[in-house]
């Protein structure tokens, strides 16, 4: 069978991968893009301080570390430029090899790399890691755009939200995988073999579904949306270009569209984890601070909930089941009542949900574990349509860097900012979570407002649409 022409059937065009195929492709690089976040964002704070910025003081370490995580939002944007302009010029095939290898390289060298209390690697150290950091960011900044039009341009007509989910089911799953391995090593090993060697672990196991990914990937035929554009001729010079002069409100819809789920991602895997943990009382911050020989000052303290860190990983692993679930039923809805009406409905729930967290997280553990749950199946709802919903906004030609723009501008003002703003309400209102809901619940209402002023896409004709 050629590569280069769609079969047909009848004179009805038929997608010449095999549906397995579509959905693990898709899958697996969100899978490993959301491990690879996970991982890091938890050696962030364990390993990577001590281990990279030694010179530093406490303080200084940790905001040195957290700075360095920073860097791939700030890739993102520039990696779905790069990624969007070649997947609309040559290909999303290609296109999504090549993110694939470049974050897996990426993650697998930051596992080989020299720690800082090495001779001569003061310096280098943790400059390679930023520059790891970056590469990484590139790769994020169009992996999930690939494999949204991956899964959706193969998908049988009216199941495109369904097929959709599929990409959208690799952050869950990559979360699972990620702080169930952080478990395991945590219970395996003393801090002494973590530190030294322990925390490289999952970096270099991310090689093996990287390989995995580009096995798959390479046996994949260019999608038919992609081949006639090509056929007609109507391949985009300058994507981004073209986008902004003539797709611009799309873009800004898409981005709103995201912010809401973005936020809540954040708030319900960052900041639900550093409230959870953060001792409950003065007598439990000042013993902590005791069995880590730190100084402990009350001044300035702030009470979470007070429990444990694994007992709360395995809270959060327990929500993000529901994740999962919720995101695979997406699908479903959003083909029957259509993306708009369905969104419209989640992004009013997030809203209300955003002045429970009070009421829940007053009722400790038990009302944690209820917030969770319901958090995470508003998740599912509001994160899984999206790799139909964002595609959908824009012509086949630009497609890829439309809603890689818009995925990632979205990340830039909702993930990059939420854990941050998040804690700091938490401050100043002095250990209430009112502040951190209201914040949830003004981004569900932006995102509300960019879906009512947007139109409904479930019907658009998406091979046939080009601009």
């Amino acid at each position: 069978m050629s590569s280069s022409s769609p079969a047909a059937l009848g004179g009805a065009t038929k997608p010449l991968n095999p549906r397995g195929r579509v959905i693990f492709a898709s899958l697996i690089g969100t899978t490993i893009e959301f491990y690879d976040f996970y991982i890091y964002a938890t050696a962030s704070v364990l390993v990577f301080p001590a281990l990279f910025f030694p010179n530093a003081t406490p303080a200084n370490q940790l905001l040195s570390s957290f700075a360095v995580f920073g860097v791939a939002f700030v890739a993102r944007p520039l990696g779905s430029i790069i990624f969007g302009h070649y997947g609309d010029k040559i290909g999303r095939k290609a296109t999504l090899v090549a993110s694939l290898l470049t974050m897996g390289i990426a993650t697998f060298l930051i596992g080989l790399l020299p720690t800082a209390e090495n001779a001569g690697w003061i310096i280098l150290a943790p400059l390679l890691l930023v520059v790891l950091r970056f590469f990484q960011g590139l790769a994020l900044g169009g992996e999930w755009s690939g494999a949204a039009l991956l899964a959706t341009e193969n998908a049988p007509k009216g199941k495109r939200a369904v097929f959709g989910t599929f990409p959208q089911l690799g952050a869950p799953i990559g979360f699972i995988l990620a702080n169930i391995l952080f478990v395991v090593l945590n219970t395996t090993l003393t801090d002494e073999q973590f530190l030294s060697w322990g925390w490289r672990v999952p970096f270099l196991l991310s090689a093996v579904l990287v390989i995995v990914g580009l096995y798959v990937r390479l046996k994949l035929i260019e999608s038919s949306s992609f081949q006639k554009v090509q056929d007609e001729g109507k391949v985009v010079k300058l994507p981004l270009g073209e986008v902004v002069r003539r797709h611009w409100r799309p873009l800004l819809l898409g981005t709103f569209i995201m912010f809401a789920t973005y936020v809540l991602f954040y708030l319900m895997t960052s900041f639900t984890l550093t409230f959870g943990t953060s001792p409950a009382t003065v007598e439990q911050a000042r013993a902590a601070a005791e069995t880590a020989g730190k100084p402990f000052s009350a001044e300035g303290f702030v009470p979470g909930l007070g429990i444990a860190r694994g007992d709360f990983l395995w809270m959060l692993i327990l929500g993000v089941v529901f994740f999962g679930i919720f995101t695979l039923v997406s699908g479903p809805l959003a083909e029957r009542f259509g993306r708009r009406k369905m969104l419209l409905a989640v992004t009013a729930g997030i809203a209300v949900f955003g002045f429970t967290w009070v009421p829940l997280f007053g009722a400790g553990a038990t009302g944690a574990m209820v917030l969770l749950i319901i958090g995470f199946i508003l998740m599912g709802l509001t994160f899984g349509p999206m790799a139909a919903v964002l595609p959908e906004l824009f012509p086949a030609n630009v497609r890829y860097t439309g809603s890689a723009v818009a995925y990632n501008l979205s990340s830039v003002i909702g993930a990059a900012p939420a854990s941050f703003v998040a804690i700091a309400l938490w401050k100043v209102a002095d250990g209430s979570t009112f502040l951190v809901g209201l914040y949830l619940s003004i981004a569900a209402v932006l995102t509300f407002v960019a879906l009512w002023i947007s139109r409904e896409t479930r019907d658009r004709d998406y091979e046939n649409h080009t601009a």
